[in-house]
């Protein structure tokens, strides 16, 4: 009994996988990943703009504003020095459920990450902004190594954009 529901838990899950990779024109980033996994991709040195989001199925605030970075996303996706990432803080258990369903349910595009390293919250939180309490949503901007802005609270489309424009 517990190896059949292993195995129809497996096939559930590969079936979200599939369904959220079929909504996408790349290959979409959909994972787990600790905090120097984080930063290993946002410190590039590409002259690429980094736009990473931070919020959480959970968060009123969050949910409100990712439509308007979904957007905004749709007007820079093939520009090649601009990437957004969607860092997802729920719990790593809620990543093939709840996280899954927003992005199939809003047709997320950008990459989404599931910052699962919250036993070092305390560590990596300061090392994002020293002045960072940990209150989402928060979006901060990387290009070249090195964080642009960081912004702690919703965006507007309007805001985001000129951001960008400003930082790309």
């Amino acid at each position: 009994m517990i190896s059949h529901i292993k195995h129809i838990t497996f096939i559930t899950t590969l079936c979200i996988f599939i369904s959220v990779g079929c909504n996408n024109t790349k290959n979409q980033r959909f994972e787990a990943v600790k905090y120097d996994q984080l930063l290993s991709i946002v410190k590039q040195n590409d002259d690429k703009l980094y736009v990473v989001n931070f919020w959480a199925t959970w968060c009123r605030p969050c949910m409100e504003e990712l439509p308007h970075f979904l957007e905004v996303d749709a007007e820079y996706r093939t520009n090649k020095k601009y990437e957004m990432i969607l860092v997802s803080l729920d719990m790593s258990s809620n990543l093939h459920e709840g996280v899954a369903k927003v992005v199939k349910t809003m047709h997320i595009q950008p990459d989404v990450l599931l910052l699962d390293d919250a036993k070092r919250m305390n560590d990596w939180i300061p090392m994002i902004d020293t002045d960072w309490d940990g209150a989402i949503p928060v979006t901060a901007f990387y290009k070249n190594g090195k964080q642009l802005y960081f912004h702690e609270g919703q965006l507007s489309k309007s805001e985001l954009e000129q951001l960008i424009k400003k930082h790309i």
